[in-house]
């Protein structure tokens, strides 16, 4: 009993927020972006070009970065969508709370936790530490698609919450497998740039000499 009180009111905390972001902050132009901001079959090419440039320009580096990135991708999407959603076994919110603005189908997949946040903040969080500059546009990026879940109707902000943490806690984990790896191949990363990359632009640097 004691512990269904404070239960209770964060269920009810929930609800309130799942209402304020889907409903009351509502208005034609989130309408018609999030539901593209939440589809990752807009995200698929950007993101695989973005890796594909990483490993071709960014050296050792970048290449082990899409590395860790794929390998990161892959434990955190398992663990979310592939064991917990199940074992959880937390119903979408568009399945069960009245007067909620759906936006898009509502799917036959559990809740908790969100997979978007979950594979976003984890991202976030590798490519932010190995691209320093990088890192407060990618967790605005993982919090704009992960918010999107919400705003569409389809997630608690709770689902979000959890997701945000599952995927900190597996890019810190890979992170610091990483660094252990390292100790033993200290080499691994040496460089920044391939040796063609270098080449290249000095040519063009020389064509444009007078």
């Amino acid at each position: 009993m004691i512990a269904a009180v404070p239960l209770d009111f964060l269920l009810r905390i929930d609800l309130a927020l799942l209402t304020f972001g889907n409903v009351t902050v509502a208005n034609p132009v989130c309408d018609a972006v999030m539901p593209i901001v939440t589809n990752i079959a807009y995200w698929r090419l950007p993101i695989v070009l973005a890796l594909i440039g990483l490993a071709l320009f960014g050296g050792r580096y970048g290449l082990v970065s899409v590395v860790l990135g794929v390998i990161l991708i892959a434990i955190t999407d398992q663990l979310s969508a592939g064991l917990l959603k199940d074992l959880i076994g937390r119903v979408r919110p568009c399945h069960v709370v009245p007067d909620i603005r759906v936006l898009t189908g509502c799917g036959n997949s559990k809740s908790f936790p969100s997979s978007h946040a979950a594979n976003t903040m984890a991202a976030a969080i590798l490519f932010g530490v190995r691209y320093r500059r990088m890192l407060p546009w990618l967790l605005g990026l993982s919090f704009v698609v992960s918010y999107s879940r919400v705003y569409i109707g389809i997630h608690y902000p709770s689902d979000l919450v959890g997701g945000w943490l599952i995927g900190a806690l597996c890019a810190l984990a890979v992170l610091a497998l990483y660094r252990r790896a390292q100790r033993r191949w200290p080499n691994i990363e040496r460089t920044r740039s391939w040796p063609w990359v270098a080449r290249l632009l000095r040519r063009r640097a020389d064509s444009h000499q007078p």
